[in-house]
């Protein structure tokens, strides 16, 4: 089977470094010392405003303890370890990167409450689930890098359940061409942007409905600047595993979301009709 987006998947396997994580994480902790979420939280969550926006987009999206929730572009698997700590719920992440799955794999060896977390090779285009699997899914910092968003959409509706809820959060476009390189592309050609209303639009049109929409590009641009991500150490947090030509790739984020170029948005979605709030 042929790599359905070769340049995406080199642009973050050349940059992942699992022999530097494992440094890292052995300096912080005796290797056979289980960490918890939040302590690998520095290093795992591959997003803006990194552990707070994944603990506010698990308050928006109401998952309950057992059931059944996709994590699709898992990336590292902050996200997916998380959700099953918090929730009590059991997580499959899926990222279309095989050296990302190891990575993932790898820090659930070193990370507390992972029973309930696995993680697989998968293209979120052509998902490897029956129709209805899951009860919730979450898209964190991955619509970006897809073109055909109304595959993904679709797709996404396929294997949730009739009810299912769709939890995202978003970079999107707001008014100017991007600064490039950003985080999840060196250059235009592999960044898929669309505005926030584009994005509502494609994923009502997939069937669902809005519960709740918020516009995070405030906080994120405080988070940026409070934690000084543009200056610091290369050596620690994400920057130990993706690299340290992160830095500057934050920083172009950073600039981007100060002139108003892009913005950041959370969102909750369920299955089935509802009105436009």
């Amino acid at each position: 089977m042929a790599d359905p987006m070769p340049g995406m998947r080199n642009h973050y396997d050349g940059r992942l470094s699992i022999e530097r994580l494992q440094l890292v994480l052995d300096a912080l902790a005796p290797h056979d010392q289980r960490l918890s979420p939040e302590q690998t939280s520095p290093f795992d969550q591959f997003h803006t405003r990194g552990l707070a926006a994944t603990l506010d987009l698990v308050e928006m999206s109401g998952i309950t303890a057992g059931q059944k929730v996709l994590d699709i572009g898992a990336g590292l698997g902050g996200t997916a370890r998380l959700v099953a700590a918090r929730c009590r719920c059991r997580v499959v992440g899926i990222d279309l990167s095989e050296r990302f799955v190891e990575a993932a794999r790898y820090l659930n060896g070193r990370t507390a409450k992972t029973q309930g977390v696995t993680f697989q090779v998968g293209d979120a285009l052509g998902m490897p689930f029956r129709n209805g699997t899951f009860d919730a899914a979450l898209l964190q910092h991955v619509a970006m890098n897809i073109e055909d968003r109304g595959g993904l959409y679709d797709e996404v509706a396929r294997v949730l359940m009739p009810v299912g809820r769709l939890a995202i959060h978003d970079v999107v476009l707001r008014d100017g061409e991007p600064i490039y390189p950003l985080p999840w592309a060196p250059s235009g050609e592999m960044s898929f942007l669309l505005t926030a209303k584009a994005t509502w639009d494609a994923i009502e049109r997939a069937g669902f409905h809005l519960l709740e929409w918020r516009d995070e590009s405030a906080p994120s641009m405080r988070w940026l600047e409070q934690l000084g991500l543009a200056k610091r150490d290369p050596s620690f947090g994400l920057a130990a595993a993706l690299g340290p030509e992160l830095v500057g790739y934050t920083a172009n984020l950073a600039r981007n979301l100060s002139d108003g170029r892009l913005g950041v948005v959370s969102a909750v979605f369920q299955l089935g009709a509802g009105a436009r709030g």
